[in-house]
């Protein structure tokens, strides 16, 4: 063969590479643990569904061996009722299997599920690491140079641009260099940020056949493995409201349910406003997803007041009250509404200037984007 006839480009078909029958498994498996809530028997009885209608195994790799990959690889574990007897491996005596439940591996691994969905598609933008417009002796670098002044830092002297302003000004015959020579480089101040996200837990958010609560979930959880490996100096407190509010781990986001519960906005920013009070960090902020109006209050003496028809107008104005109370505390409140009813917008357009914070009205696609965007954005340094 000559030398001619070796060159050139040879075209085959692409032949994709196969996923690993438990990967396959394994992606579609963390949807479904997330959409029931870490049910780990109803996400696999919907993986059995699914199975059957798309022919996700095949008889040499079925699903019960996915279930033994999950065990052995620490992703769930078999827990046993103490009180039945017997050993739980379905002897005389014994109780049958005991129940499967997702393992802290498993939270965690969710989490980044949810943020490489979430934030991994977003679209690549001027927002990093939460710079401020702050110049000084922070941790970030600029890239802007300017002249040595006392007490700036030796580690920030630029010995490349000294030596060559020392050369420009002395010349090479009779170098030194000297004070007025020395350059520094500008750095960023890195602002710390305490976020309190509350998630509305009311029934609306699984109504009308259109789930809510998942996409609410997930951006939760990407939010919380954004900030605890990205930021790990910055604090995030979840909180959800119903009838009432209360505080959730980040470990237990994946098992968030919906209540039987009306919306009661204003337990929820009291809860979210006594957590900001207590942290040391000068900027603060809310982030609340909802998809209803307020519709609950609690009384002083402990009774609900509930009302669903409309927008009540002594809920909302408490509701306005809190707002104006967290813009005093310069505490931005950025609320995700997700529903499009008009009179709904009126109220957060209102409740908005009222703190004087921002709105988003989204579907439920485009709200992990806007999230992310709006945390990146918000986090900036206040310099008194």
């Amino acid at each position: 063969m000559t030398r001619q006839e070796r060159s050139g480009f040879k075209f085959e078909f692409y032949d994709p590479k196969e996923l690993d029958p438990f990967d396959k498994l394994f992606d579609i498996f963390k949807e479904l643990i997330t959409h029931t809530s870490g049910d780990f028997d109803e996400a696999i009885d919907w993986l059995r569904e699914l199975d059957k209608e798309y022919k996700l195994t095949t008889p040499e790799y079925t699903i019960d061996d996915f279930i033994e990959d999950l065990k052995e690889r620490g992703y769930i574990r078999e827990e046993f009722d103490p009180n039945a007897g017997g050993d739980g491996e379905g002897d005389e005596e014994g109780s049958g299997p005991g129940k499967y439940s997702i393992t802290a591996k498993t939270e965690q691994l969710l989490r980044k599920h949810a943020l490489n969905q979430i934030f991994g598609n977003m679209r690549k933008g001027n927002t990093g690491n939460h710079k401020t417009d702050k110049l000084g002796s922070g941790d970030e670098h600029t890239g802007d140079f300017r002249e040595y002044r006392f007490g700036d830092g030796l580690d920030r002297i630029s010995m490349t641009e000294s030596l060559r302003n020392a050369q420009i000004n002395h010349g090479m015959d009779d170098f030194y260099l000297s004070e007025s020579d020395l350059i520094v480089e500008d750095t960023q101040f890195k602002a710390q940020m305490s976020t309190v996200l509350m998630i509305d837990i009311s029934h609306s958010m699984i109504l009308y056949g259109e789930d809510r609560i998942t996409p609410a979930k997930k951006v939760a959880m990407a939010l919380a493995e954004l900030i605890t490996t990205r930021y790990p100096k910055d604090t995030l407190d979840i909180i959800v409201f119903g009838n009432d509010a209360w505080p959730i781990k980040i470990a237990d986001l994946p098992y968030l349910k919906v209540g039987p519960y009306h919306t009661n906005t204003v337990a929820g920013l009291q809860l979210a406003m006594d957590i900001l009070r207590r942290k040391r960090n000068t900027n603060k902020q809310i982030f609340m997803i909802t998809d209803g109006k307020p519709s609950c209050l609690r009384l002083k003496d402990g009774r609900y007041y509930k009302n669903s028809n409309g927008l009540d107008e002594y809920i909302v104005e408490k509701c306005y009250t809190m707002a104006a109370q967290a813009r005093r505390l310069h505490i931005p409140i950025t609320t995700f509404m997700i529903a499009n009813d008009p009179y709904l917008q009126r109220f957060i357009d209102e409740f908005t200037e009222a703190n004087q914070g921002k709105a988003f009205f989204t579907g439920l696609q485009g709200l992990g984007e806007m999230i992310f965007h709006d945390y990146e954005a918000n986090r900036r340094k206040r310099l008194k």
